[in-house]
């Protein structure tokens, strides 16, 4: 069976508690339970892992043996060009996924330097955006994008 690896990035962790205007009231656990849903829907198995640390998110890219990632990389989307290298190095797709659109943001958000290694970004759909983010590997997986 096919794996997914989903990686939430930094203060991931405090969904439902952090800022709900931005980021609404469900938690990550909530999310994850939805994406473990999906995943089951469409036939793949699925691991999630959330980290605060960098190095431990370039870490499991490094190490796993799934067949895509969907990362959430949190305020290192703006910065971190070690975390993009590891996402360029990694074999299978990658899509990246925010909950609020980054673009629409203060202006150091707006900039995203892992989204070049990643096969795509959806961003500004809450959860939705890790659905589609599914859907969207899934998609890759099966050579239909």
């Amino acid at each position: 069976m096919r794996k997914i690896l989903v990686i939430h990035g930094p203060n991931l962790n405090k969904l439902g508690q952090r800022d709900p205007v931005l980021y609404g009231t469900a938690t990550l656990k909530e999310l994850d339970d939805k994406l473990i849903e999906l995943a089951a829907e469409l036939g793949i198995a699925l691991e999630t892992f959330q980290s605060n640390h960098e190095g431990k998110l370039i870490d499991i890219i490094q190490t796993t043996e799934a067949d895509g990632i969907i990362i959430n990389p949190g305020a290192f989307t703006h910065y971190s060009y070690a975390l993009r290298d590891a996402i360029a190095d990694y074999s299978g797709p990658v899509v990246e996924v925010h909950l609020s659109n980054i673009h629409a943001r203060e202006p150091f958000r707006q900039q995203s330097v892992t989204a070049g290694a990643a096969r795509g970004q959806i961003s500004g759909f809450g959860f939705d955006s890790y659905l589609l983010g599914l859907r969207a590997a899934v998609n890759l997986l099966d050579g239909e994008s």
